[in-house]
């Protein structure tokens, strides 16, 4: 069961969506998003014929930095911050559940 949830999250790390679908998937405008790639605050995105789009994990971060920024007042880069530190938990945690699977 491990090996399907590897494979269903590479799956899902390897979707995009456009700015558009992003942006309202994190229920804000298109622009903020960009003004965050802009500043180099979100390094889940590209630009493929001048066309942006982001990744379905690059998703997960906006959503969290807008939370951060609405909820706290948050500056872009503490919201950014943080939603680097969350990462990084997110990852510790999945590390501690692999290696507890194993035992």
């Amino acid at each position: 069961m491990a090996d399907q949830d590897v494979l269903i999250g590479s799956l899902l790390e390897e979707s995009w969506l456009t700015l558009e679908q992003a942006a309202a998937a994190c229920a804000v405008e298109p622009q903020w998003l960009l003004r965050h790639i802009d500043e180099g605050l979100f390094p889940h995105a590209e630009s493929v014929a001048g066309v942006w789009r982001i990744s379905v994990s690059g998703l997960a971060r906006a959503r969290r930095m807008r939370q951060v920024e609405r909820d706290f007042d948050a500056v872009p880069e503490l919201a950014a911050l943080i939603a680097d530190l969350l990462e990084e938990l997110d990852q510790l945690r999945q590390l501690t559940d692999l290696s507890r699977r194993r035992v």
